[in-house]
């Protein structure tokens, strides 16, 4: 069997502790052959650690060396490198969110058509045990018509890396910890069409000197970034969702939820509930599933390969993370201006 040969762009933590492990994890389909990173010793490094045979400085002499990469790196250069990847012949798998922009979504999806590969967004949470389930369940829902998603943290601002840099990632919890819960919720809503969107955006927390960090320290100085956002969807369909994030919040305790409401019944993702009424009573119905994020990365990394090597379909399709950044995109001009953004 053809084995895939894959490139790592970036290596930073996601890269070490979910890509790399998963694609070493599926030896039989898949080659980690070559990695790249600006920061030419930790690169290699991350090679020997791994034990990867080729180190390169510069992502487009990486491409000649694969058929496909992963694109670990800030959110600001997803497109640059997704597009000058797909225009070398090689298949994408881009880290979440798929780029800061719409506008830049729709190059990558144009280079993705003309290069004949695939393109796709690490967006695992799909493959979490929950939301697989969920949309089993969804066709017991029926109509859905009102989806309630928080991904709240109580004071874990990520003090490493870059996630604190507008100007590299484009934003903050929003843009990098609630569009996982949003892309799941719209996954499982069959992708409704968006129309208006209420958005609002906070970071006075984190900007308040002295303040309780679990996830490193940052400067409160410089911190431009949203650490809390609240927001109103709704779609064309008629139905709509409650969309709220954080990283600092002062709640009792972190919150992961995506519950949704429907004409025939109702569901919980968070741990896996499901409510209908039935018999003359309203009844619960629970089930064990083990939410395992190595587990969701391996079959997220899996779904990739064996799409590339043309035995399966896509999860992730681009066309849908566009939707996500769209609505990310609209949510922070409407805090900005103030008013609702209508979407076309």
């Amino acid at each position: 069997m053809r084995k895939l040969k894959m490139g790592i762009i970036g290596l930073g933590g996601i890269a070490q502790d979910r890509h790399i492990p998963a694609y070493q994890a599926l030896s039989d389909k898949v080659e980690i052959t070559a990695i790249q990173d600006l920061k030419i010793t930790k690169a290699k490094e991350v090679a020997k650690k791994f034990n990867i045979p080729y180190v390169f400085s510069n992502y487009e002499e990486l491409f000649a060396a694969v058929d496909a990469v992963t694109i670990c790196t800030p959110n600001k250069f997803h497109a640059e490198i997704s597009i000058a990847a797909l225009e070398a012949g090689v298949h994408v798998l881009c880290e979440k969110p798929m780029a800061i922009t719409a506008k830049e979504c729709d190059l990558m999806i144009e280079a993705a058509k003309k290069a004949n590969k695939c393109l796709s967004i690490a967006y695992h949470y799909r493959f979490m045990d929950s939301v697989q389930l969920a949309k089993q369940t969804m066709k017991e829902v029926g109509d859905p018509l009102v989806a309630r998603v928080q991904a709240l943290r109580c004071r874990k601002v990520p003090g490493w890396g870059v996630f604190t840099n507008k100007q590299l990632q484009g934003g903050g919890s929003l843009i990098d910890w609630g569009c996982h819960f949003l892309d799941a919720a719209l996954w499982l809503l069959d992708e409704p069409n968006a129309v208006e969107v209420t958005g609002t955006t906070y970071n006075r927390l984190s900007k308040t000197p002295n303040q309780l960090n679990d996830w490193g320290s940052f400067d409160h100085e410089s911190f431009d970034v949203d650490d809390h956002v609240s927001s109103y969807i709704r779609f064309e369909n008629g139905a709509s969702m409650l969309f709220e994030c954080s990283w600092a919040a002062n709640i009792k305790e972190d919150t992961t939820n995506v519950s949704i409401s429907g004409s025939d019944g109702g569901l919980n993702v968070f741990p896996f509930e499901f409510y209908q009424s039935k018999t003359g009573a309203y009844l619960t119905t629970t089930a064990k599933v083990e939410d395992d994020q190595a587990k969701a990365g391996y079959l997220q990394a899996k779904n990739f390969i064996e799409s590339c090597l043309g035995e399966a379909e896509l999860v992730n399709k681009p066309e849908q993370a566009r939707t996500v950044t769209k609505i990310i995109e609209a949510i922070y001009k409407s805090s900005e201006s103030k008013s609702s953004i209508t979407l076309n």
